[in-house]
């Protein structure tokens, strides 16, 4: 029996703004020991012996920063495949996109483990214990669910009846599944002793998910099958990917796994565990993983306080001065802070949402974006100028590209850069510089081992990052 884990890295994760954004999203945020929850994810997920591939679903704007943070982490070079969504539709619709892909390289016989790329779980042994048994289950056509025996009357979890008096295996029949509930309903399932965490992880066979997709939601999985056919396939740096045709994408229903297939299938069991579970939804959530000092604060960062109690502060950067408050969650990035109080961070969402309507780009990147080739930060803007630092890894190379509306001055800092600009082809050491009016085709390329270092000034009626033209492209963005 093959078990292959399908890591789902999507969603925007707004609560933990403003570290996570829209181009940055939850799964990369770095924990105090500095892994990702995803790169924790992927290290979870092949713990188990022979894993013959570990599948990636994500959105096709972070699949470089995605890829970067398995590879990182990916010490025994298991193979890695990603399916790619132009968009998100849900959690179904990346279930049945990557249940497509497992059952066209693997087999339909082949068991699936679906794991959230944002948990925490900090009992590998337990986790190990009930993924072994949901497996052998998921191969007699099982579909498993993996529920958290609860340790407080939690409001923000769905949660999982089961039956206590049946099971095999540590594998229990469910009855039902609970919305979250008031608080009042929540202390009376946690009080009953037979309601679990619902966890959102899940352990089946290709056949039986394909299954009950066809029973339950047919036009769904159709829809995924139909983009998976006409999607694009690239292999490249020792991975396999395939973009998910927009056209047909479009219409993948926008709804959860639970909806569509759990709360209708017969076929869905529990394992009651006690793994050490979080879904890490929240600032306050992300601040209990740090130890306390005496006056009950969580630093991570640089800080100064006075007169200051029950408190996280997080900032990378800048030094914070705090004096005289209380039961604050503070989260300081170059271009935004978050002042919040901890017993209101579930609802940071609604400071996204006003970004996003607003149309201000902090809901959607930082101050400094990730592209494959590497980062730019804009260091300063106005409306016919803008100046951005860019740093090229080794060996990689921006688009063939050209822009109608604006100019760019290139001045080297460190490294050397191959340039095409227009049809010279020319070397840059550092102090050196090039000028690229607009309309001119023209690509930088880092030649050397260690990293190049720029300066560009862009001069023009329009910077928006959208007046590109890609001619050729070595990461597949031309066309």
């Amino acid at each position: 029996m093959q078990i292959i884990p399908v890591i789902i890295s999507g969603g925007a994760g707004t609560r933990l703004w403003p570290v996570s954004r829209e181009a940055f999203p939850k799964p990369l945020l770095k924990l105090a020991d500095g892994e990702s929850l995803l790169q924790k994810t992927f290290k979870r997920a092949t713990l188990f012996e022979d894993v013959p591939e570990v599948v990636v679903v994500t959105n096709r704007e972070t699949f470089f920063l995605t890829r970067d943070e398995c590879q990182e982490v990916n010490e025994d070079h298991i193979p890695l495949g990603f399916v790619l969504e132009p968009f998100g539709r849900n959690t179904a619709g990346a279930v049945a996109s990557a249940a497509c892909w497992v059952k066209k390289h693997h087999g339909e016989d082949a068991v699936m483990l679906v794991l959230p790329a944002d948990h925490l779980i900090e009992d590998p042994e337990q986790f190990q214990a009930a993924v072994n048994a949901a497996a052998a289950a998921a191969a007699e056509g099982r579909i498993v669910t993996f529920g958290i025996r609860p340790t407080a009357p939690e409001t923000g979890y769905g949660y999982i009846e089961f039956d206590n008096e049946k099971g095999l295996d540590g594998v229990h029949p469910v009855v039902r599944f609970v919305e979250k509930p008031k608080l009042e309903v929540a202390e009376a399932l946690v009080a009953g002793g037979s309601h679990l965490w619902n966890s959102g992880m899940f352990c089946f066979s290709v056949k039986t998910i394909l299954k009950d997709f066809t029973r339950f939601t047919p036009e769904l999985l159709h829809a995924c099958e139909s983009s998976f056919a006409a999607g694009a396939v690239l292999t490249a740096d020792g991975c396999r990917s395939l973009e998910l045709e927009p056209g047909q994408f479009k219409r993948v229903t926008d709804i959860s796994i639970d909806y569509a297939i759990m709360e209708k299938s017969d076929r869905v069991s529990v394992v009651p565990s006690n793994m050490g579970w979080s879904d890490i939804g929240s600032w306050h959530s992300i601040s209990e993983l740090t130890a306390p000092d005496s006056q009950g604060n969580r630093i991570y960062g640089d800080a100064l306080l006075h007169g200051v109690s029950n408190c996280y502060i997080k900032s990378d950067d800048r030094v914070v001065g705090a004096v005289g408050v209380d039961n604050l969650i503070i989260v300081d990035t170059p271009d935004a802070l978050l002042v919040a109080n901890r017993d209101c961070t579930q609802d940071v969402k609604h400071i996204v949402g006003q970004l996003k309507k607003n149309g201000h780009d902090s809901y959607k990147i930082h101050k400094t974006a990730h592209r494959p080739w590497g980062t730019y930060t804009v260091l300063e803007e106005s409306d016919r100028f803008k100046i951005k630092r860019i740093v090229v890894k080794p060996g990689a190379q921006l688009s063939l590209q050209m822009h109608y509306h604006r100019s760019e001055h290139w001045i080297v800092v460190s490294g050397t850069a191959d340039v095409v600009n227009g049809e010279q082809i020319i070397s840059l050491q550092p102090n050196q510089s090039t000028y690229i009016p607009a309309g001119h085709k023209h690509r930088l390329i880092n030649p050397g081992v260690m990293d190049l270092v720029l300066i560009e000034v862009q001069c023009g009626e329009y910077l928006g990052e959208d007046d590109i033209v890609r001619f050729a492209d070595t990461y597949g963005r031309a066309g």
